[in-house]
């Protein structure tokens, strides 16, 4: 069992490596670099970057106890063939028209070096904020038989939290790590991760980087 709160982690006190996922929302150069999305848009990155030491330590421990890593990249298409109009006059409005940000086709759309992925680390890409929504996210959980998912990324409060609610609308068990998510806005951050555990966790439970590794590392202790 995970120490969390509303309850600890999972429920039943089944936590299956073979069944669970570590998500990690986001990690990329252009919400994460001073020259970025997020920082032109008049946002400090610098609380997206300090979570990097607790996330990289997360996918160690949940690599050395088995568990499946899912990273996820947002960003239009080059020639931004997906765009609809409103998301076009907003790309204008926000004065993104003639940049590459926020486009696969540009370097700020790369996860940031501090974030090493192996070759068997899963990487979804996404339009949306959340990343079950015109993705194949949802078919390689179900394939790969996960049924519990662990949350870390940027930002708490949007593409992360909602990510989160499509994960338990389609009753997936889930765990945020508060000290593994961040945002630009700290009351954000805040109320995104105490709406995790209103009505007695509607969106799953609340832990803490510490207590996950703890549990990742007997579990691993336990195949070895």
């Amino acid at each position: 069992m995970i120490k969390a709160i509303p309850f600890d982690f999972p429920y039943d006190g089944r936590l299956v490596p073979q069944h669970t996922a570590v998500l990690v929302i986001d990690l990329q150069e252009d919400f994460l670099s001073p020259t970025g999305y997020f920082a032109r848009k008049g946002y400090d990155p610098s609380p997206l970057r300090a979570i990097l030491p607790a996330v990289n330590r997360l996918i160690a421990a949940a690599r050395a106890a088995g568990l499946t890593i899912v990273l996820t990249r947002q960003g239009y298409r080059a020639d931004m063939a997906g765009m609809t109009p409103y998301e076009k006059w907003r790309r204008k409005r926000a004065g993104l028209d003639g940049t590459d940000i926020l486009l696969r086709s540009s370097p700020g759309f790369q996860i940031v070096s501090d974030i090493e992925v192996e070759p068997q680390d899963i990487i979804v890409d996404k339009t949306c904020n959340g990343a079950f929504t015109y993705t194949d996210l949802e078919l390689i959980l179900r394939a790969r038989g996960i049924t519990h998912l662990m949350f870390t990324g940027c930002t708490t409060d949007v593409c992360v939290h909602t990510t989160l609610r499509e994960a338990c609308d389609r009753n997936f068990q889930c765990l945020t790590i508060a000290d593994a998510c961040a945002s630009g806005d700290q009351r954000a951050h805040e109320a995104a991760l105490h709406m995790v555990t209103v009505e007695d966790g509607v969106f799953g439970a609340l832990a803490e980087s510490a207590a996950v590794i703890a549990a990742l590392s007997r579990l691993a202790d336990g195949a070895n």
